[in-house]
């Protein structure tokens, strides 16, 4: 495993890696500009108040504020955003590592952006909730955290590689084989998610870590 994690480190400086991070953080990005902008275009032009009249200053005030709050919010949804986006692209990760390390591994299905999409959004919400009902299991045990979502993020990242090669009922069998490695990877995958800028290129590295462990335990 500790292979797999240095390959990964390795191909970090791959186009084909930074192009995928780039590509998510600058449709973030994009978001919330295209957001922010949407924002201001339904603040009114002026404001008029009773007694006072039309007010034009009042709408650069309230301008500067609705620009002021998006800078603010973006710094708590850049992260999660990003991840979302960068998790449509991750197959051009796989396809990367495979294309480098696993040339004679033969062709893999497609998994259809629609799928993908549905796929993201799911472990997405699955994630949401379960941190939130464990809320209160982390204000106790701060350790509880890396465990629970290791266990999530094994589960999907050794699910999204493995689906691609043998489907989704063979996939779902090998990870039950092997859920104690599968578990330890998705913990190593958690831990680096708490470190804020660094947790942007860790779906990246999870992919390709992933890749590198489905081919180890299916070359077994």
């Amino acid at each position: 495993m500790i292979d797999d994690i240095f390959k990964a480190i390795g191909q970090m400086s791959d186009p084909k890696f930074m192009g995928v991070f780039f590509r998510g953080v600058g449709l973030t990005v994009l978001l919330l500009v295209l957001t922010t902008l949407f924002v201001l275009w339904l603040l009114p032009n002026s404001v008029s108040l009773p007694y006072f009249g039309e007010l034009e200053w009042l709408s650069s005030v309230l301008d500067g504020f609705a620009i002021f709050g998006m800078f603010a919010l973006s710094i708590f949804l850049m992260v999660p955003v990003a991840s979302l986006f960068i998790g449509l692209f991750l197959d051009r990760i796989m396809d990367a590592v495979e294309a480098r390390h696993y040339p004679n591994a033969g062709p893999v299905r497609k998994v259809g952006m629609g799928e993908t999409i549905i796929d993201s959004l799911g472990f997405l919400g699955l994630m949401i909730v379960v941190n939130l009902f464990a809320l209160i299991l982390y204000l106790f045990i701060p350790v509880a955290f890396w465990v629970v979502n290791g266990i999530l993020l094994g589960r999907e990242y050794f699910q999204m590689v493995a689906v691609r090669r043998v489907g989704r009922k063979e996939g779902k069998a090998l990870r039950k084989a092997n859920r104690p490695q599968i578990w330890i990877a998705g913990t190593l995958m958690a831990v680096p998610l708490t470190v804020p800028v660094l947790n942007l290129i860790i779906p990246i590295l999870g992919a390709a870590m992933f890749t590198h462990l489905f081919h180890r335990i299916s070359g077994k």
